[in-house]
């Protein structure tokens, strides 16, 4: 059977008054991952969840699944299967079929879990290279890392929380829940989904639910009881790492730390934002290039028929009609004194973050 149609593994779990901390998709981010923990303050205290997608997309995978490991082996880490964490089964259960697949994958990539792992042990990566004949020996070296991976629940239970990376099904017991929803549920909050414990999930970058916006924060929705919290970790050029407090088992009152890298500011003077705005985003990104300038172009959505400037190296291709990194045009409501995370300093003006949103300052940062 495949991983994904088979039955979730359920892990149930106690946290015994801790403060509970739910962060997901780090995406082998170390630096942005040790960020957090510092931030938040991470303590023998807490109960930290890890909600899935600690690996791949980042350039650290093997490092971070080794330090994760070292957390777990505190007591108080524990970690949920995402859709970027499966490799122990796709080795185990579909290896020929994922064999060729993978030599690509890295050779595209250059960077994830089996690239690093391959490098540790001196082997070249080639196109022509039999990877499924390495595989025995993959296993043998690394076995503490399979072990750990094979371990992972598609979901982590308490008596109040679900945690699971992509997303559940209503109206069907956890143990019956498909893996493989559990691990990649695109677009989860936009099914509408009710449940009487809270939800929290990973996977689906928080902003990709906006239209008109970016915003990196949770997104907490208590009419259905779902949080979802990936805040584009490794995958977004404003993305955040984010850390879902809960201060006690049972607790609504919840509240979040993120981390960046990006150096912050203050807003000299006031601006007045607002107006007509859009986001250009992942998945729909199509544009055709009006007129293409050295620094900023302008563009037409495809879709939408939206324009917009954004900066020229955000366009994937030099063709009329190409994708285009993430972008926005908002123009942000700031007061003066205002702390702005910079993202972009272009000679226009500042791309920006005020509180988790991005936008545009055209004023002057002290």
């Amino acid at each position: 059977m495949s991983m994904w149609n088979i039955n979730a593994r359920v892990q149930k779990l106690d946290t015994r008054d801790r403060r509970i901390i739910a962060v997901s998709d780090i995406h082998a981010n170390m630096p942005y991952f040790r960020g957090l923990l510092e931030k938040i303050s991470f303590s023998d205290a807490d109960e930290l969840i890890i909600d899935g997608d600690f690996l791949e997309k980042g350039e650290k995978s093997l490092e971070t699944l080794r330090f994760i490991m070292k957390l777990a082996e505190r007591g108080n880490c524990r970690v949920v299967c995402g859709n970027c964490d499966t490799w122990a089964d796709v080795l185990d259960a579909e290896r020929q079929y994922w064999s060729s697949r993978i030599v690509k994958y890295m050779l595209f990539k250059k960077s994830g879990l089996i690239w690093d792992m391959l490098t540790e042990m001196g082997v070249e990566i080639r196109e022509d290279m039999d990877f499924e004949r390495l595989i025995p020996e993959l296993t043998e070296r690394f076995k503490p890392e399979w072990d750990f991976l094979h371990a992972m629940p598609h979901v982590i239970e308490t008596p109040h929380y679900i945690f699971a990376h992509g997303g559940i099904k209503p109206d069907i017991p956890i143990e019956r829940q498909r893996g493989g929803d559990c691990m990649k549920f695109d677009a989860f909050m936009d099914y509408g989904y009710t449940f009487d414990k809270w939800v929290i999930v990973g996977h689906w970058p928080v902003m990709l639910y906006l239209a008109d916006h970016v915003c990196t924060n949770p997104i907490i929705d208590r009419e259905h009881h779902v949080i979802s919290i990936d805040g584009g970790c490794s995958l977004k050029d404003d993305g955040q790492l984010n850390a879902l407090i809960i201060p006690y088992e049972g607790s609504e009152n919840f509240s979040f730390e993120a981390y960046d890298p990006f150096p912050v500011r203050r807003v000299k003077s006031a601006q007045c934002g607002g107006g007509k705005s859009y986001y250009i985003r992942w998945g729909d990104n199509d544009v055709q290039v009006l007129r293409r300038g050295e620094e900023f172009s302008l563009v037409r959505h495809v879709r939408t028929g939206y324009e917009m400037e954004i900066l020229t190296k955000y366009l994937y291709s030099d063709e009329e009609f190409c994708k285009c990194n993430d972008s926005t045009d908002l123009v942000l409501s700031l007061e003066a004194g205002d702390e702005v995370s910079v993202v972009e300093e272009t000679s226009h003006g500042y791309l920006v973050k005020h509180k988790g949103t991005s936008g545009w300052y055209w004023g002057e940062l002290i």
